[in-house]
């Protein structure tokens, strides 16, 4: 309780450096001396107090989780560098990295298994290496460190330092990064009704709209001529992301509006119909279905586009902005609040409303849903 209270006042003059406003980098400065009471307590603390000071590092984090408490937002975070690197990654779709999976023994060793053809067994990983340091790192807090330490700009180099069993001798290896793809999409044709193909989007990612027109392209080869959409569990992501999706499927409109504080509202349209305007289309929503994702489907259902099949979505309707900050760690940040023009029922109230009604853990359930859609004559 100690440090809990400590680490939630102290040292927010270090955390107000400086900010990069998402993708813009806008700086935001505020001079030293805007919290004079807290650097008297932090001093009071250093000179009186019976137990050791914890590191600077964490009374600031801490003091950033206190403010943030305060603040009483739940999108509004802070992400430690380790995982903030990796959520970069999965937003961005693509990561440079050296091809291994890690799996952390319940001792907190880091054991790696190198991806066949990878640039790690290239480079003579082997299956069961202990990994003790990269680069100048020795020690990884958790598994998320540990692959933030190995991933980099493609292209670079990064030194291992291993220990491989049985003998346990150090092996030291050198690296060379290369690009890895983080897809965001997955698609199959419906085993029972081979017309019906299914793309499902696991997160709005930079490469989601693309990977999108490659899966419905690749499905349509295969024979597929009517298609679902699959949202659930979609957390979101770019909120980019979910309108360059949606013009894929869109000819004309208004796909969303937002608005950030004290400024005008911002109308965001199609500018040219997509390449999948005439595509018969499902999407499959349920609760997990959230912001960036809830803006896809909400444009499709708003211009009929698409109907719904499913259940209400989760209901988030905030624009976060990610403000790097200057040790690799960042503050999301809600700036804006956005909608969707035409639909019935807002997405911030109660979330997106299905147009077809369908709770069900069968996944065949769906698939049934779908082809009764498409097919009537054919549904049993």
């Amino acid at each position: 309780m100690r440090r809990t209270i400590f680490s939630a006042l102290l040292v927010l003059l270090a955390m107000v450096a400086a900010f990069a406003a998402g993708y813009l980098v806008h700086a935001t400065r505020h001079p030293a001396g805007d919290f004079p009471l807290l650097e008297e307590a932090y001093h009071a603390l250093q000179k009186y107090g019976l137990y050791d000071t914890p590191a600077v590092k964490d009374l600031t984090y801490g003091a950033i989780h206190g403010m943030l408490q305060v603040y009483g937002d739940p999108y509004t975070i802070f992400v430690e560098p380790s995982q903030n690197e990796l959520q970069n990654d999965r937003l961005a779709g693509e990561f440079g990295g050296i091809g291994v999976t890690l799996e952390q023994l319940k001792d907190g060793s880091i054991v790696l298994h190198p991806i066949a053809g990878g640039p790690a067994e290239s480079a003579g990983v082997q299956d069961g290496d202990r990994l003790i340091q990269v680069d100048d790192l020795h020690t990884f807090d958790s598994l998320e460190s540990a692959q933030a330490a190995l991933r980099g700009p493609v292209d670079t180099q990064v030194h291992l330092v291993l220990l491989r069993p049985p003998a346990w001798q150090r092996v030291e290896v050198s690296i060379q990064r290369r690009m890895f793809n983080l897809p965001s999409v997955t698609w199959h044709l419906d085993p029972a009704e081979p017309r019906l193909g299914v793309v499902a989007v696991n997160r709005m990612a930079a490469t989601t709209s693309e990977e999108i027109l490659q899966a419905i392209t690749l499905l349509s080869e295969r024979g597929a001529t009517h298609f679902a959409l699959d949202l659930r569990d979609n957390g979101g992501g770019l909120l980019d992301s979910g309108v360059e999706s949606a013009r894929l499927f869109l000819s004309q409109g208004t796909i969303v509006e937002q608005q950030y504080r004290g400024k005008a509202v911002e109308s965001i349209s199609v500018t040219e119909p997509g390449p999948l305007v005439s595509l018969p289309l499902v999407v499959f929503v349920n609760h997990g279905t959230a912001s960036a994702a809830e803006l896809l489907a909400g444009a499709l259902q708003a211009q009929q586009r698409a109907p719904l099949i499913g259940t209400s979505t989760y209901g988030k309707d905030t624009l976060q902005l990610l403000l790097p900050l200057s040790d690799g760690s960042s503050l999301h940040v809600t700036a804006a609040r956005w909608w969707v023009p035409g639909l019935a029922h807002p997405i911030g109230e109660g979330g997106l409303q299905p147009d077809i009604p369908l709770q069900s853990p069968d996944a065949n359930a769906w698939l049934q849903a779908a082809r009764a859609y498409f097919f009537p004559a054919d549904a049993k």
